[in-house]
């Protein structure tokens, strides 16, 4: 039931970190122009690498170093205490890089300013020892009130295409209010722990082997955008960053397990119960099969109509770019539940390493030629191969200690139950009229035939929720 929660918790926040831009970007397209929002999303794709150092891989590995020692209070706070050492330190080294960076930066220096106060807010986030705590729920009520109030800000002061500085502005102090919000209770719950007795640079080479895949992860994140506003132009930038967007935020429902599993898994790592380890692995893993192939086929489905309907016309290339791009739900999702819930709580860093860094090796040979000769589809097209070698890779090495077959057998089931959805869907899609009226009722048939099918082909899936009934019904009668 923990777990359960902890899943609802946190696909809650990472909706609602994706889904308050998505609804301020309704308004902010039209307001800053597709030129406006293309410098937007091509600054904050380089800021992106400074704040990637800072982190330092600590996303990853803090989150797992609390989760082991998370029963002893005396230790967590020592770790805690030196791992934000580490970060804090970074952090200082990275703005000094950025501020001698910015001496040769040739592009509005403005808005590049603006951007770096998200490098400042990078060293208050401290969601990772919450999440080696498994309470996520503190992160999802606190958050909640900043990221709401950035986005009445928006509509307030948000007014015309000279106001993307402004824009910038707003949208990075609410990253630095809502990092530091998470801070007096942290305080609170922490013992003291004598100066003498930190000693965090024990932290730095194991974080520095977890920042090695997060070095690759961006990668292929943000130098998409990067090379398309370089290669092409800004507007291009902003659209992928649209496109990317939609596609996120459906997949944050998915990749919501892995943040929540890795502490979980990692515990019982610790404990030496690998039964209880693969048993998890295999239930998540068909848990967020079932919601992939609805989703990647669904977001097809509607894409034509749905990016010129939601952002204007102005902003059509988003839909073709979304079709394409949500073969990644998919892939994203299966190699996040082989990664972050598999291979980093075991402890194959190395392993892990190599998949993304192989992704990221892909995605950059293939976006000269792709963007070159098919520009942001192309770009499309180079993310969409560099997910399918990164899942590919690590299906591979865990062929040995998991059963594949047991992965994959109701697999079938839900790739049958999305595309007997998906053909109804995407024909309506492309035939009628678009309107919100009939993408609600797309949306709607969608939802009804994958959840007949899926009762029709008997899927796991509904064993797991009839046992989530169960649970709640329990829960209750308590």
């Amino acid at each position: 039931m923990k777990v359960v929660k902890n899943y609802l918790y946190n696909a809650s926040y990472q909706v609602l970190a994706i889904i308050v831009p998505l609804i301020t970007s309704y308004y902010v397209s039209r307001v800053l122009d597709p030129a406006g929002v293309g410098a937007n999303a091509f600054t904050n794709s380089v800021i992106q690498y400074f704040v990637l150092l800072a982190d330092l891989g600590i996303a990853y590995y803090g989150n797992r170093e609390i989760a082991y020692v998370r029963d002893d209070k005396k230790k967590m706070a020592q770790t805690f205490w030196e791992i934000q050492t580490v970060k804090t330190s970074m952090t200082l080294i990275s703005y000094v890089v950025f501020v001698i960076f910015m001496n040769f930066y040739v592009g509005k220096t403005q808005y590049m300013w603006a951007q770096s106060i998200n490098l400042v807010a990078a060293a208050f986030d401290i969601s990772w020892l919450y999440q080696g705590l498994e309470d996520f729920k503190r992160t999802v009520l606190r958050n909640t009130f900043v990221k709401i109030l950035s986005m009445v800000a928006v509509f307030i002061f948000i007014k015309d295409s000279s106001d993307v500085t402004l824009y910038i502005v707003i949208v990075a102090l609410s990253n630095f209010l809502g990092n530091f919000t998470l801070w007096p209770h942290a305080l609170g719950m922490l013992k003291k722990v004598p100066l003498k007795k930190l000693r965090p640079w024990r932290h730095l080479p194991p974080a520095v082997s977890m920042f090695v895949p997060q070095i690759a992860i961006q990668l292929y994140v943000q130098l998409n955008r990067t090379m398309l506003g370089i290669m092409v132009n800004e507007k291009a930038s902003g659209f992928y960053q649209y496109s990317d967007n939609l596609i996120k935020l459906v997949l944050a429902f998915a990749t919501a397990t892995g943040t929540v599993m890795l502490p979980h898994v990692a515990n019982a790592f610790a404990q030496g119960d690998m039964k209880k380890v693969n048993r998890m692995l295999y239930k998540s893993f068909d848990f967020v099969s079932a919601l992939v192939y609805p989703m990647m086929f669904g977001i097809a489905g509607i894409s034509m109509t749905l990016a010129p309907l939601y952002y204007s016309q102005a902003y059509a290339p988003v839909g073709p770019a979304m079709f394409i791009e949500s073969i990644v739900i998919l892939m994203i999702g299966w190699s996040n539940v082989i990664g972050a819930q598999y291979l980093l709580p075991v402890n194959r860093v190395k392993d892990f390493t190599v998949s993304v860094t192989l992704g990221a090796v892909v995605n950059i040979i293939l976006n000269f030629p792709l963007i070159h000769f098919g520009g942001l589809n192309g770009a499309m097209w180079s993310t969409v191969i560099s997910e399918i070698s990164v899942t590919a890779y690590q299906l591979w090495v865990v062929r040995h200690d998991l059963d594949l077959k047991l992965l994959f057998k109701s697999n079938w089931k839900y790739l049958v139950s999305g595309l007997v959805m998906f053909v109804p869907v995407f024909w309506l899609n492309t035939h009628m009229k678009a309107s919100w009226l009939w993408m609600i009722a797309e949306v709607l048939l969608g939802v009804i035939i994958y959840a007949v099918m899926v009762i029709l082909l008997r899927a796991p899936i509904v064993d797991q929720a009839k046992e989530f009934k169960e649970l709640i019904k329990d829960r209750f009668q308590k």
